[in-house]
This record gives structure tokens, C-alpha cells and sequence, in this order.
């Protein structure tokens, strides 16, 4: 089944009443739902694991079925945690959400706000949740759910994605922006630009990471298929997603791994810290998630002592030791025996993918043997050196800067089978025509149809300003040829310059 124009498998959506959809996308959830008209606006709440994000769209309603022309208004960070982590406080979910929605009031003219589509989209934290508590995870979203209709908008739901319907709405908003699904041409016509020139998609969250690609072979595993018709063209892509590898759980992992292997001992090396590093911290702050369950011969408030001893060759080898990367026979895989076909053309990593590297100023298309020797010198730094190098960095991230980055490389290379003549095919961006790049804008195209599943018209009406343009201007400029060449017959029929 088709919802709007995507096709992804098994995915269990939970709507604003906590009630779970079909297992299928259904065919149609949003058609007939049109948009309004003049300037058009869109609102996406990216409910995340780590944290919540509002994102303003908006498009010329001339031009819905086009292509490149939704723009990004505003960007809203919310304060606090994700979502799922007001689990005992859900009333505080709702209210966390009011400051970017009163932001967001002021941006929308106000006789648009009860046109302007509203969605809510929660990933791999709510996923989470709702595995460990789906009754949590229910008052959860009736908490934003109410928060949000508080609102003069049109409000159509909560949603949790899959793993893969994120990783497709990422793929999709990525070639969107740069044109790659269809393009218009000058002579009035729409073109689809060459396969090759589909872009794959590389996100890293908080809890998980996704890889989407058009592979170069047709797979017959539904489990990590997408299909998806846009501008009357088929797309059979590879999507994957892995819980419990986005970075704030694969950091939770390492550190409890570390733990595991030092025989549950008080005091835990740390060679992914900075020399001089440490800290406390408790069994219950360590083994607090679904990722991380606490083995049950430890005391919750038992308090350990973690310090950084930076090594950065024990750094990557405690993390290689968080995956397996044995596949089955006659199988290609990436790790944890999920099949993956080799990566093909050119990708665009965003979100940590992209905050990770660009601290280290690694963001440019540098060779990987240049993003490991800085990665390496980086790691072998002592605390006080990189307190005083970078004073206003955040505490927490600066601590954390080289097992995220060392994280990062090792999923690339050795997870998703990147290599040194593959590297230079992944591009690191947070932006794209100045939108940010992530599963948002794709999200909102789909569910408000503005991607077609067949080809828009060839012949576009303009808009009335433009048409006036169109036909006066020429007009204008064809009475002053006329009058030019009046002048000159008059010219040569006169005796001189002064009759003239």
C-alpha cells in the first residue's frame, strides 16, 4: 500500500489517541487535503531522542507541485530533553513544545494559522518508550497532542516513525533539494535528471542511525526495501535503520562495556576521555535505557568512578567491540547481520554525522587519511589542554568529542563498508538551499501531497503579477522597436539632420 507516494515495510504508527495503525501504510492518508492558497506554510515538530525541533516551511501555492520551492521560515531548538524522556511528567512534554509554537505564531500570518498543516513526528526515543512502556509513551503524545490544538492550526497527529519511513523521508528531502528526482527546464518543461544523479542519505540521532540508497542490484529482502513513485517515477531503495546505534545510546554502551569488562570494578578507564578526565556517576545513570539494561547483580545507587585516560587506539577498539559484523553465508551485510549491498554513488550525511566532524573542521571533502591523523591527535589530547583551547564549548560535548567522532568513522568505514576511494563520496552537510537537511521537509511533502506520483503538467500557469509582467513587458518593448524604426524611415527621407 501507498501512503501518498511511499511504501515502506512493517512500520506500526501510533496516532494522537495512542491507537496503533495498520502495520501497511495506508493508500491515500492524505489525499484531498488541499493547501491553502497565496503563500503557503507548513509546521514539523522533529520529536527526537536527545531533543524536540520545530521547522517553518513555507512555498508559493503556484508552484505546490514544483519542485525546490519550499523554503525553510524557522527553525525552533525546544528546551529540554526529547520527549520521551518526560515519560513521569508527560504534562511537561505538552508545555516544552509552547515557546517554538508561539514563535511560530508570529511568523504565519494569522488568517493562514488554521490552514497551515501541523505534524508531529517522533523517532528512535519515542520507539524506545514505547517498547519499554507503551502506556508512558500514549500519555506522552495526548500531552502534546493537547498542547499543540491549543493552537489555530490544522493539527493532523502524532506520529512515531519507523526506522525506515525516517530514513526514506530523509532521502527523499535531500534530492528534493538538490533536484535530483525532477527538475524544470528553461523551455517549460519538466525533466527527470539521470538515475546516477540520486544522492544516498547518511543520519545520525540520538538513538539510532539510518542509511538510504538506490542500490545497483534489485533485492528481494523486504526488510530493508522502501519503495516510492515520485514525479512518475518508480525508486526502489536500500533503507535501513539501527536502534540503539545513534550516538547518545552507542555512548551509553561503550561506557557500560568498559564496565562490563572491568568485571563491574568501582573504577572504569575511560580511553575514549581526555587524559585527566572524571567524573561520578551512578549504576542507575549508566544502565537507564532499553539499550543499556542493568545487570541485576548491581545496586541502582552504586557510584563509580570514571577517568579518561586518552588513548585513542583503545578508544576504537572498545567501540569496534559494541558491533558484530559477521554475516550469514552467501550474504552481504553491514553489521549485526542486517544485509546491505555495497554503497553506490554519491551520499549526504547530516545531522551528528555532520556536528560531529565539523568541530573538528573535517567537514570539507578531506581525504580519510587526513580525518584520521587529526581524529588521532585530537583523542591523544589531555583535558585542562582542551578546556583552555576551547573555553566555551559545552562541557559534556567536549568530553565526549572523541568517542562521537571515533564512533562516526568506525560506523562509516567499518559498518556501513565505506572505503578510502569511497570516502570522497560522502559529502558532510547540515544545509541544503539553505533548508536543513533530515526526514522533516520529506515528511511534510509526502503527507501534504506536494510530490506528486506522476508527472505535474508541462505548462504552468503564473501566478496573475507574473502574467501582467509577461504580456506588457514585450509589449512595451515592441512600441519602442516600432517607434525606432519610424525614426529612421523618417530620417532618411528628410534633406538633413536639423528637419529631423
Amino acid at each position: 500500500h501507498l501512503w501518498g507516494c511511499l511504501e515502506v515495510p512493517g512500520s506500526a504508527l501510533l496516532d494522537a489517541d495512542g491507537i496503533h495503525a495498520s502495520r501497511e501504510l495506508v493508500s491515500g492518508l492524505a489525499s484531498g487535503q488541499s493547501l491553502s492558497s497565496g503563500r503557503g506554510y507548513g509546521l514539523v515538530f522533529d520529536a527526537g531522542s536527545t531533543h524536540t525541533a520545530l521547522y517553518v516551511y513555507q512555498w508559493p501555492a503556484d508552484k505546490e507541485n514544483g519542485t525546490g520551492i519550499v523554503s525553510q521560515v524557522e527553525s525552533c531548538i525546544v528546551n529540554g530533553s526529547g520527549i520521551s524522556s518526560y515519560a513521569d511528567n508527560p504534562a511537561e512534554a505538552g508545555a516544552s513544545l509552547k515557546p517554538c509554537l508561539d514563535k511560530a505564531m508570529t511568523i504565519i500570518p494569522a488568517v493562514q494559522q488554521r490552514e497551515t498543516p501541523t505534524y508531529l513526528g517522533a523517532t528512535a526515543g519515542m520507539r524506545l518508550l514505547r517498547e519499554q512502556n507503551s502506556t508512558k509513551a500514549k500519555q506522552v503524545f495526548d500531552e502534546v497532542t493537547k498542547a499543540i490544538r491549543e493552537y489555530p492550526v490544522d493539527f493532523r497527529g502524532a506520529q512515531i516513525l519507523s526506522g525506515n519511513e525516517e530514513g526514506a523521508f530523509g532521502w527523499i528531502t535531500v534530492n528534493y533539494l538538490l533536484e535530483t528526482l525532477i527538475k524544470y527546464s528553461f523551455t517549460g518543461k519538466w525533466t527527470h535528471p539521470s538515475v546516477e544523479n540520486v544522492v544516498g542519505a547518511l543520519d545520525l540521532g540520538g538513538a539510532s542511525t539510518q542509511i538510504t540508497f538506490l542500490p545497483g542490484t534489485t533485492t528481494d529482502d523486504k526488510n530493508t526495501s522502501a519503495l516510492l513513485r515520485l514525479y512518475g517515477t518508480n525508486y526502489s531503495v536500500y533503507t535501513h535503520s539501527y536502534l540503539c546505534y545513534g550516538q547518545k545510546e552507542v555512548l551509553k554502551r561503550l561506557l557500560a562495556s568498559l564496565h562490563q569488562d572491568s568485571l563491574y570494578a568501582q573504577h572504569i578507564s575511560q580511553p575514549c576521555y581526555p587524559q585527566g578526565y572524571q567524573e561520578n556517576i551512578t549504576i542507575a545513570e549508566l544502565y537507564d535505557s532499553p539499550c543499556v539494561p542493568i545487570p541485576s547483580i548491581l545496586s541502582p545507587a552504586q557510584i563509580l568512578t570514571v577517568t579518561g585516560t586518552g588513548n585513542p587506539a583503545a578508544c576504537r577498539s572498545a567501540i569496534l567491540k559494541l558491533f558484530n559484523f559477521t554475516c550469514g553465508a552467501n550474504r552481504t551485510c553491514g553489521f549485526d547481520g542486517v544485509y546491505q549491498p555495497p554503497v553506490r554513488g554519491q551520499f549526504f550525511a547530516f545531522s551528528a554525522f555532520y556536528y560531529n566532524l565539523h568541530f573538528l573542521n573535517l567537514t570539507e571533502d578531506q581525504s580519510l587519511s587526513s580525518v584520521n591523523d587529526t581524529l588521532w591527535k585530537f583523542c591523544s589530547r589531555n583535558w585542562m589542554m582542551l578546556q583552555e583551547d576551547f573555553p566555551t564549548r559545552n562541557r559534556i560535548h567536549l568530553r565526549d568529542c572523541c568517542a562521537a567522532s571515533s564512533y562516526v568513522l568506525i560506523l562509516l568505514l567499518q559498518g556501513y563498508k565505506f572505503n578510502n576511494k569511497t570516502w570522497l563520496n560522502i559529502h558532510f552537510r547540515k544545509q541544503v538551499s539553505n533548508v536543513d537537511v533530515g526526514w522533516t521537509l520529506g515528511y511534510m511533502l509526502n503527507l501534504t501531497n506536494m510530490i506528486p506520483s506522476e508527472m505535474p503538467q508541462r505548462v504552468v500557469l503564473l501566478p496573475k503579477s507574473k502574467w501582467i509582467a509577461a504580456t506588457v513587458i514585450p509589449a512595451v518593448i515592441f512600441i519602442l522597436i516600432f517607434c525606432l524604426i519610424v525614426a529612421i524611415c523618417c530620417w532618411k527621407d528628410s534633406s538633413g539632420y536639423e528637419s529631423l
